[in-house]
C-alpha cells in the first residue's frame, strides 16, 4: 500500500481590525509596550501571519492565514481592496476625477504616481460601529463619504492619495479584499474562513 502524501491544513481568517492596532503580531519598534497587536484579539494558530496591512489609525477588513502562499499571492496580485474613506469637506467630482486617473504622492521619500483607480463618492453614509476614538464632527464643517478601490496598496495610499486632492481622510474603514466583505462583522471580531 502507498503511503499518502501529508496534506498540511492551513487555517485563514477575516478579523474586523480595530483603530488602534498594528497588522502584526510582534512589535520591533522603540515603543514596544505601548502598541497593541493582532494577538491580543484572538487566539490564532502558530504561523499566522497578516495579509497586507492595515497602517495603526485605519479600521476593517483584515485577512489572516498560516500560509505563505495565499498571502504572496493576494499581496502581489491584481486582488481588488475596497476603501471607504470619510474626508474633511464636500469632495468634488473633479477630485474623484482626480483620484481615477492617479495622483502623485510621497512614498519612501520619492514622488509616485498612482495606478488609475475606481472612486465614487457615496451616497448614503456607512453604518460602521462607533470608532474607539472619537472623529471630529459637522460642527467643524462638512464631511463626505467616498469609496476607493485599488489593486496597488503602498504605505498609507489612501490617505496620501485624499490629501493630495485637497480632502484629508478622517476616517478609513477597508470593506472588501477580492470576493470577501466586510459585511455585518463588528469591530475585533473573527471569523474563520475555508479558503481564501
Amino acid at each position: 500500500m502507498q503511503q499518502k502524501d501529508t496534506i498540511a491544513f492551513h487555517k485563514h481568517f477575516a478579523l474586523y481590525k480595530p483603530y488602534g492596532f498594528l497588522s502584526q503580531f510582534i512589535n520591533n519598534g522603540q515603543k514596544q509596550n505601548s502598541k497593541r497587536l493582532l494577538g491580543e484579539l484572538y487566539d490564532f494558530p502558530n504561523g499566522t501571519m497578516a495579509i497586507g496591512r492595515l497602517d495603526e489609525k485605519s479600521e476593517g477588513l483584515l485577512l489572516l492565514t498560516t500560509d505563505g502562499k495565499t498571502s504572496n499571492h493576494i499581496c502581489s496580485g491584481n486582488i481588488e481592496k475596497e476603501y471607504y474613506a470619510q474626508v474633511n469637506g464636500k469632495i468634488t467630482t473633479e477630485a474623484i476625477s482626480r483620484l481615477c486617473n492617479g495622483v502623485e504622492i510621497g512614498f519612501n521619500g520619492k514622488k509616485y504616481t498612482t495606478s488609475p483607480c475606481k472612486a465614487s463618492i457615496l451616497d448614503q453614509i456607512p453604518e460602521f460601529p462607533e470608532r474607539s476614538k472619537k472623529i471630529r464632527d459637522d460642527r467643524h464643517g462638512p464631511t463626505s463619504w467616498v469609496s476607493i478601490t485599488l489593486t496597488e496598496g503602498k504605505f498609507r495610499q489612501v490617505r496620501k492619495m485624499t490629501s493630495a486632492v485637497g480632502f484629508p481622510t478622517l476616517r478609513l474603514v477597508r470593506v472588501r479584499i477580492g470576493s470577501i466583505h466586510l459585511n455585518n462583522m463588528q469591530v475585533a471580531e473573527v471569523i474563520e474562513l475555508d479558503h481564501i
